[in-house]
């Protein structure tokens, strides 16, 4: 599924300037003018990604992002300010966590690259959290079915580590159950190959 970055900001020639450094980016960019936009478009669609202007009419960036902070704690978020003073940075630390300031004009294959970068660490991130529910799972069933069948999740294993089946443990069928290993294997290195061809 596509990432979704939102620019916020009033200057309409701000928001084209920064949809136009990310157009070669595989990203779905939305744009909202003011804080209340951004908010309206956060509520109603999933954002990985804000990059928010501070100085705007209203409601500035810093109390944006750190009302997006409570809200959508996911969200990356990122400020672009005109005055990059001590002042404005602790404030938006303190109340808008924000990942990144960028100072206008900014560099736009800077922030491409940061945007870049934090997209994939949340895709690491988010994948980990992934594994980590299918492992837990994966324990409560095996720890349920030892419960019901004691001993069946034991692996006995000879002096060289290779796994010990007694006769009673062996399917009727040797000969098809090795068959089928052997069928599956060959399938997973015909994957992994065809895997390989596309990534290169």
């Amino acid at each position: 599924m596509s990432h979704v970055v939102l620019l916020v900001d009033d200057d309409p020639g701000i928001l084209s300037a920064l949809t136009r450094a990310l157009r070669k980016e595989p990203y779905t960019i939305l744009c909202a003018s003011s804080a209340e936009d951004a908010l309206r478009t956060l509520r109603s669609h999933p954002v990985d990604v804000v990059i928010s202007d501070e100085k705007m009419p209203g409601t500035h960036g810093t109390e944006l992002l750190g009302k997006i902070r409570e809200e959508f704690p996911d969200t990356v978020r990122y400020m672009l300010t005109g005055q990059p003073t001590l002042e404005i940075a602790m404030q938006a630390i303190n109340e808008g966590a924000v990942s990144r300031f960028f100072i206008k004009p900014c560099n736009h294959v800077e922030l491409a690259m940061a945007v870049r970068d934090s997209l994939r660490h949340k895709d690491l991130v988010c994948e980990a959290m992934r594994l980590l529910r299918t492992v837990k799972e994966q324990s409560a069933l095996l720890e349920n079915l030892e419960h019901q069948v004691p001993g069946i999740s034991e692996v006995r294993r000879d002096g060289g580590g290779a796994v010990v089946l007694n006769r009673e443990d062996l399917p009727e069928d040797f000969d098809e159950f090795l068959k089928e290993i052997r069928e599956a294997c060959d399938s997973a290195e015909e994957q992994m190959g065809s895997l390989g061809a596309a990534e290169g």
